[in-house]
């Protein structure tokens, strides 16, 4: 920057404003970079607000003591197991539950709503329990799969989770959790991102409210989880 402020010895004076020129250049560049990472920052930091108030508005209602009592009697006293399902983003948020409740305790499989039309459907059995997740309650999959399901078992209960309570396969849910409709941040508001977010937080206190009622321990943990540093953590604190 000395080389803006002060001419070298030996510059003509025909240089001099050249020099002058790149260093008012260099400077508005700087000053374009720093207003777009603030601009950044900003925006990153209003999405983080949408993200965790989705979360806050989740509506909590006894419909989730229902839930967890659903999944304790079918899975952990009559020895059924919960059979998630979903489609596209949906679909990766019930295959992340399923594998969560497996470490805690309380047996789940992920049911591909297309396989299950190719065979798939036969994994059910008597006490299963399926846990549905539809952003919009219409996803055609999901809905063919609950009649698929209850033309084999019609006694088959299923909880819903989704954006639109008023939907059909919400209201023939044995349990239907709302997600609360939460617009999505995503730039165009049709990337599933806010409402994926909520659905994982739903997913969470399922998992967590039924390890409550079913009194599940570490030394239980320890024997499911044997790999990894969680897995290391567990049998320390078990032998403490």
């Amino acid at each position: 920057m000395e080389n803006c402020r002060y001419l070298h010895i030996g510059t003509s004076a025909k240089e001099a404003p050249q020099a002058h020129s790149g260093c008012a250049g260099s400077n508005r560049t700087e000053s374009r970079n720093f207003k777009r990472r603030n601009m950044m920052t900003a925006s990153i930091q209003e999405l983080l607000r949408q993200e965790a108030q989705a979360v806050l508005n989740i509506p909590v209602t006894d419909a989730y003591e229902k839930a967890v009592a659903l999944i304790v009697d079918h899975v952990h006293i009559r020895k059924g197991k919960l059979v998630t399902s979903g489609m596209g983003k949906a679909g990766q948020i019930a295959m992340n539950i399923a594998t969560t409740f497996c470490s805690t305790g309380i047996p789940a499989v992920f049911l591909h709503p297309s396989e299950a039309q190719h065979g798939d459907l036969g994994i059910l059995q008597e006490n299963d329990l399926l846990l549905l997740i539809s952003n919009s309650g219409k996803t055609r999959e999901i809905v063919e799969l609950t009649q698929l399901a209850h033309n084999l078992n019609p006694e088959l209960k299923f909880i819903v989770i989704t954006g639109n309570p008023d939907s059909p396969l919400a209201q023939e849910a044995t349990v239907c959790l709302s997600t609360g409709s939460p617009k999505e941040v995503c730039a165009l508001g049709m990337t599933p991102t806010t409402s994926t977010t909520v659905m994982t937080v739903i997913g969470d206190i399922l998992v967590v409210q039924t390890m409550k009622q079913t009194g599940f321990t570490i030394e239980d943990y320890s024997k499911r989880h044997h790999g990894g540093y969680l897995g290391e953590k567990s049998r320390s604190l078990c032998e403490k």
